[in-house]
């Protein structure tokens, strides 16, 4: 071989290597800097996880994997929030989520409001509330912000009447009138539904109305109105409140696809809150 074809090659095979190291830095991987983010996220069944359920494949679109825990307590989806176990809850309305922060030291935080759950009475042994008898037993919810509304309802319905500005708080204990000696029955919120067999009438959560089968327009025979101040909401923590899968998240559910969801769904029994 001529001496001056070895410089020549080398020169050829330099620029070849050289080139082949510029075309595999020019390929990058196909979606390497997209991250999914997962939010976890505790509801009651009907129909918060419903609802969560028909936006769980929009937010995969928008890179969030949503996982939804259901729960059938009003007391889990908080303790587990603020352990951090879940990043966000879909249950509660901020009356009940102030009075938990209150009690527990918790400062678990609104995100936004979503719905209305109007508040009913119901019955199996009566069509009106102007059937009750002397001594009628009423079941009412147990803690105290659920309690204090079925009070307010029954007081608006002439039934009993409360102390001046018992509020949303109110108790048994803030009765000043009973005029047909109603007995008050005080149950856990899910309970509700299952007393009916055993009570005159009950005031239970348009949630677990739902899950029993009642359709609270049709079968109530008092409901709170669409004013109701008890809208339910997305609940974090003030240390994710502002991420970008909880951000995300409070855009879908407040999205004109989840109010046509709600308003097609339930037909008047869940509202729109936005």
């Amino acid at each position: 071989m001529k001496k001056w074809l070895v410089p020549a090659l080398s020169l050829t095979l330099a620029f070849s290597l050289a080139g082949c190291g510029k075309k595999e830095a020019a390929a990058p991987v196909q979606g390497a800097d997209k991250k999914e983010v997962t939010v976890k996220v505790g509801a009651t069944a009907v129909p918060h996880a419903e609802i969560l359920k028909s936006i769980k494949d929009k937010l995969k679109e928008q890179g969030v994997n949503l996982e939804i825990k259901e729960f059938s307590d009003y007391v889990q989806p908080n303790v587990q929030l603020q352990e951090k176990q879940l990043d966000a809850n879909f249950f509660q309305h901020e009356p009940y989520l102030n009075d938990f922060n209150k009690k527990n030291k918790a400062d678990l935080v609104k995100v936004i409001g979503v719905h209305v759950e109007p508040f009913g009475v119901y019955s199996k042994k009566i069509k009106n509330l102007n059937e009750l008898k002397e001594g009628a037993k009423v079941a009412i919810p147990n803690d105290a912000t659920n309690g204090g509304r079925a009070l307010l309802l029954l007081e608006k319905k002439g039934l009993i009447k409360l102390k001046e500005n018992a509020g949303i708080t109110a108790t048994v204990k803030d009765i000043t009138d009973n005029p047909k000696k109603l007995e008050f029955k005080q149950l856990e919120a899910p309970m509700l539904p299952r007393a009916l067999d055993d009570v005159d009438i009950a005031l239970i959560n348009t949630n677990y109305a739902l899950e029993a089968k009642l359709n609270p327009t049709k079968d109530s025979l008092a409901i709170e109105g669409s004013d109701s101040p008890y809208v339910n909401i997305l609940v974090a923590r003030p240390d994710n409140k502002d991420s970008e899968g909880i951000q995300k998240l409070a855009k879908a559910l407040n999205s004109p696809e989840v109010k046509k969801f709600i308003q097609e769904k339930y037909n008047g029994a869940v509202v729109p809150a936005f």
